[in-house]
């Protein structure tokens, strides 16, 4: 791989650390490059070092949140834990099957949030004071709670094993409307899912041996700058900035699988 090509992936890392920050979606860029750049790489390394950049720029970005906006331990722990297991079960499978078969599903997926977003102009954009995912409920409604974070962290975190692109927004759209919050009180809980949906397929690709290391923390560092702009440009900005670019995101993600399914 020739350095001019070496800095192209190191600034597109860059970008999707941003975009990833700020709402989700960041493996839209940098998957398509490192499978372009990589050649006649296996498409399981090009999927490792794609997780690692992705892993430490998602874990930047939730410890930057986290100075203003506290984790919920409670719903890490639990969304986060079937994260890490759904995701290397997908990152299991994925050496085994062809991900092509999804593409229609994550297409319309896509377009829901879009049309849910889009009639739903006040949602994520605020959350009634001190609710959350720590507040005293009733004992059902706490139980359901818990059993939507889980299936969500559970099923996400496959979907980010097995293909990977879009996950940061769809854990997102999924979260903020389980605990009720505004889009960048959930964000620092969010992300912490969010390293665990990465963290679950780093392990698997790792230990297979399908990590590119030397080029993987290259782009890591690049990943994690770029998500440190992300996320302070958020906090300073507010929900409706996180709304706008969730949309613009969406649009990018919808066009580019309808152009790939239907081209």
């Amino acid at each position: 791989m020739d350095w001019q090509t070496v800095l192209a992936l190191l600034a597109v890392a860059a970008m999707a650390g941003w975009i990833d920050a700020v709402v989700g979606g960041g493996g839209l860029l940098q998957l398509p490059a490192l499978l372009i750049a990589g050649g006649s790489l296996p498409v399981a390394s090009v999927l490792g070092t794609n997780k690692l950049a992705a892993t430490l720029g998602t874990l930047a970005a939730a410890l930057t949140y986290r100075r203003k906006y506290p984790i919920s331990r409670k719903v890490v722990a639990v969304g986060g834990g079937t994260a890490v297991v759904g995701s290397a079960g997908g990152a299991v499978v994925a050496t085994a099957i062809s991900s092509d078969f999804l593409r229609p599903l994550i297409l319309l997926l896509l377009v829901a949030v879009a049309v849910f977003v889009l009639l739903r102009p006040r949602f994520g954009a605020d959350g009634p004071e001190g609710e959350g995912p720590d507040v005293q409920r009733q004992a059902p409604e706490r139980h359901r709670v818990a059993w939507l974070v889980l299936l969500a962290g559970g099923g996400i975190g496959f979907y980010d094993g097995l293909v990977g692109p879009g996950t940061g927004t769809f854990l997102i759209i999924a979260f903020t409307s389980v605990l009720g919050l505004e889009f960048i009180r959930a964000l620092s809980t969010v992300k912490m899912i969010n390293v665990g949906t990465n963290l679950g397929a780093l392990l698997v690709f790792a230990v297979q041996g399908q990590v590119l290391w030397v080029l993987g923390l290259g782009m890591s560092l690049f990943n994690v700058a770029g998500a440190l702009v992300g996320a302070r440009m958020t906090m300073a900005r507010g929900s409706g900035f996180v709304r706008s670019v969730l949309l613009i995101v969406v649009v990018v993600m919808v066009m580019r699988l309808g152009y790939a399914e239907f081209a």
